[in-house]
């Protein structure tokens, strides 16, 4: 059986591409006054041109020219001009096949260039293997490859020999990963790995399809169901950081292909294999639950607290005409007291001559019925459901392993004392538990003149361990979402080394000292700028007075006689299926190789197939109805390849692959550069009902949708779409889509509305070398701070230091 090829046909035209644009070919072929030398020592146009030529693919892309090898005519014309010879005597120059011999070896001379040999590939197998570590696609090993042997100052071989190189590569690589994931496990564990491999005790699943199922609602039922897949991946106790030294993309790659395959074959795998793959999915499936059980729990206790919310505001509503009774009876009995002091007269007749005593009594405790908590609050609602949580919360505690940053370490003994009271079965809170963490609003319902009362301690407990969760104050064991904040850092010593050679990926002074008096100084003078400009009412765009700031709104940028242009252009567009374009398109840029097959990387064999699975999630279809209305199609088949070629890394692959191609188009430089961005989140309703689900939108409550987040360029190429977290506020995403887009843009400006910025990200930006331009909704009566606080932070700072 032949090898299967790590490069397609794109990705090796795409390696060994010769540069065409006046800029490329400026940088990478023109000639030193050395060169020039050497070159004019060839007698004809046909061998200066020829020579020249050499020199320039040994210099770029670094390999020797081949008998048969065809060029770009820009690369012709350019060196052509430079060594003043006539193009069309290039075609002369592959007549005598000595000549072209003898000037290649003469050239690797100057260049100092050695030829490919064996111990070279050995080396380069040695090399890439580490890289293939992290990462199976050749393209990124190929392209490492290639580098390396620049470097190195060897002629570059046949991109066959890199393909051999590379699947070497990633063999040696695969049995590494396999060897770190399976020497350290012992008989038992693998014969437990071998038993989720097994049917579940009365059903037709096995243990592994059961225990990856995600929970349908958040109710103490399935979290309860829950909480035992994540009791049974417990129980087959991997050893401790198993996966810690394999790189994550390696480990969720084969996490994902065991996910993707049936258990028969998996069964099927050599031993190692099999072990290393069943290890994966377990490691990350484990993560994937304590999340799902974390994500739960918040859910539950968003919908306990929105349902106390709202039952509080109908009781209010209900209650109104009673409650305004009352209030208009008080008033005047307060009128007839005041007047009773005035003249001096009995206050209890003056009561009377209102309301007969006995109704003034029942009036009282009518009132005090209608009366709600002092701070008018709706949390004692909330003890209405506590059975609710009693019925997965010992359970749920029983099994995270959490742990806490110093802010947090009160909730956490709480959450401790919880464990104790719920493993001895006690009902009254011991006198001695932690209260540090019970905030005012909660004192009322929780300490009490009889102690704490158990059922608001509990819920009190259960809601700021919610919060501290959120926040990243507490984290825990195991969780791929909700892990210790330090995790997310470079190690403390790769952070020093970095410091030392002084190449921390940072747009700013890394010397915190030097930074700060460069910024205090820059301050200063912006500050004084400003302050002459005001007082001249010379601000651009802008008038400061003691009202307040005021900001001139902006003219639109596209005057409004352009529409009928657009409509013009709009009718010039050919009418045609949606499914010609997508072929067209893809044509034009091939980004349907990017959908590659999750275990062999291999491209979709039907572009029909995929581009009809892709048009599918593009219009929210489905793959049911997409295969009805598809004439030759299955949902069989449909849901294979959505299975094994679509995923987000395919997705971003080929958006990138569309993004670049329109960037490298001439036209798009009439909108942009490419170097600006603006981004923005759109929402899209769903179907069926959101309700169940116990998502909670502020905005849009629990109406069935999805908010995608989406960056657009300057030229109006939406290179980076993210799909937005209920709740969570848009500026979260600002960030991963400048930094981890593939496009080759080179943002340098980005804009943002209100919900895109915060503190933090105006800080990132300017760490990270972006100029951040968001607009501020009512700027003018935002509260930015002062110049005491600012200067109070300086000094905190001295003093830390």
């Amino acid at each position: 059986m032949p090898r299967r090829l790590i490069l397609s046909a794109t990705e090796r035209d795409t390696l060994l591409a010769l540069p065409e644009s006046q800029d490329d070919l400026i940088r990478y072929y023109t000639f030193n006054d050395s060169d020039l030398s050497l070159i004019r020592q060839r007698r004809g146009d046909a061998n200066r041109l020829g020579f020249a030529v050499q020199l320039c693919l040994l210099r770029y892309p670094g390999y020797a020219l081949g008998t048969d090898s065809e060029l770009p005519e820009p690369v012709i014309l350019w060196v052509a001009k430079q060594v003043q010879a006539e193009p069309a005597s290039w075609a002369k120059y592959g007549e005598r096949d000595v000549t072209r011999r003898e000037h290649a070896q003469e050239l690797r001379t100057y260049l100092q260039l050695a030829p490919f040999g064996l111990s070279d590939f050995r080396a380069l197998v040695r090399e890439l293997t580490e890289l293939a570590q992290q990462t199976d696609k050749g393209l990124l090993l190929a392209g490492q490859a290639l580098e390396s042997l620049r470097q190195k100052r060897r002629i570059l071989p046949a991109l066959s020999v890199i393909d051999r190189a590379c699947s070497e590569a990633i063999a040696r690589a695969n049995r590494r990963v396999y060897r770190a994931l399976v020497e350290p496990l012992t008989d038992s564990h693998r014969a437990k790995l071998d038993e989720l491999l097994k049917l579940k005790a009365g059903s037709s699943i096995t243990w592994l399809t059961w225990l990856r199922q995600a929970p349908l609602k958040p109710n103490s039922r399935h979290m309860l169901e829950h909480i035992e897949r994540l009791k049974t991946f417990q129980l087959v106790d991997l050893p401790e950081g198993l996966g810690r030294h394999i790189h994550q993309n390696r480990l969720l790659k084969l996490a994902r292909e065991g996910g993707q395959m049936t258990p028969k074959d998996l069964g099927k795998f050599e031993p190692q294999r099999r072990y290393a793959t069943l290890a994966a999915v377990v490691l990350e499936s484990t993560a994937t639950v304590i999340d799902e059980l974390v994500d739960l729990h918040d859910r539950i206790l968003v919908k306990l607290f929105s349902g106390a919310k709202h039952k509080h505001q109908q009781q209010f509503q209900k209650q109104g005409k009673a409650i305004n009774d009352k209030v208009r009876l008080y008033s005047r009995i307060g009128q007839a007291l005041l007047e009773a002091k005035e003249s001096g007269s009995d206050p209890y007749a003056a009561i009377e001559a209102v309301i007969p005593w006995d109704e003034f009594t029942e009036s009282v405790s009518e009132a005090e019925l209608l009366a709600r908590p002092e701070g008018f609050d709706h949390l004692h609602l909330v003890g209405e459901n506590f059975a609710t949580l009693r019925r997965y919360t010992p359970a749920l505690l029983e099994v995270l392993e959490l742990r806490a940053a110093p802010a947090a370490q009160g909730v956490l003994a709480a959450v401790q004392t919880l464990r104790e009271m719920n493993a001895d079965n006690l009902r009254k809170v011991p006198a001695d538990a932690p209260t540090a963490f019970i905030k005012p609003r909660w004192k009322p319902l929780v300490i009490t003149p009889e102690g704490l009362d158990r059922k608001f301690y509990e819920i009190c407990a259960l809601s700021e361990l919610k919060n501290a969760l959120r926040s990243g104050d507490i984290w825990v064991k195991g969780s791929r979402q909700f892990r210790d904040f330090d995790d997310y850092l470079l190690p403390a010593e790769k952070f020093a080394a970095l410091k030392r050679e002084q190449a921390l990926p940072l747009a700013i002074n890394p010397n915190s000292d030097q930074y700060l008096e460069e910024r205090l100084q820059l301050l200063d003078e912006q500050l004084a700028t400003v302050t002459r400009l005001a007082k001249d009412n010379e601000l651009p765009d802008a008038i400061l007075t003691e009202s307040g700031l005021k900001i001139t709104p902006l003219d639109a940028a596209v005057p409004d006689r352009a529409q009928a242009l657009i409509d013009q252009t709009s009718q010039l567009l050919p009418r045609i299926k949606i499914t010609e374009l997508l072929m067209d398109v893809d044509d034009w840029t091939g980004f349907s190789r990017h959908f590659t097959h999750l275990k062999d990387g291999a491209e979709a064999k039907d572009r029909t197939l995929l581009l009809s699975a892709i048009l599918g999630d593009a219009i929210n279809l489905g793959l049911t109805k997409m295969a009805e209305s598809s004439p030759g199609l299955t949902y069989a088949k449909l849901s294979w390849l959505q299975a094994w070629h679509i995923r987000d890394e395919t997705y971003s692959a080929a958006l990138a692959e569309l993004v670049n191609h329109q960037y490298r188009h001439a036209f798009a430089a009439h909108w942009g550069d490419g170097t600006t961005s603006s981004s923005d989140g759109q929402r899209f309703r769903a179907g069926g009902r959101g309700e169940s689900t116990g998502h909670v939108n502020p905005k849009y409550g629990s109406e069935p949708g999805r908010l995608f987040y989406t960056h657009i360029s300057d030229q109006y190429a939406p290179f980076s779409t993210r799909v937005v977290n209920v709740g969570v506020r848009d500026s979260t995403y600002v960030l991963d889509g400048l930094l981890y887009h593939e496009s080759d843009l080179r943002i340098e400006e980005h804009y943002t509305d209100t919900a895109g910025f915060t503190d933090h990200v105006f800080a990132l930006m300017h760490l990270l070398g972006f100029r951040f331009a968001p607009r501020i909704r009512d700027l003018g009566e935002t509260n930015h701070g002062s110049l005491a606080a600012a200067n109070r932070g300086v000094a905190e700072y001295e003093l830390s230091e």
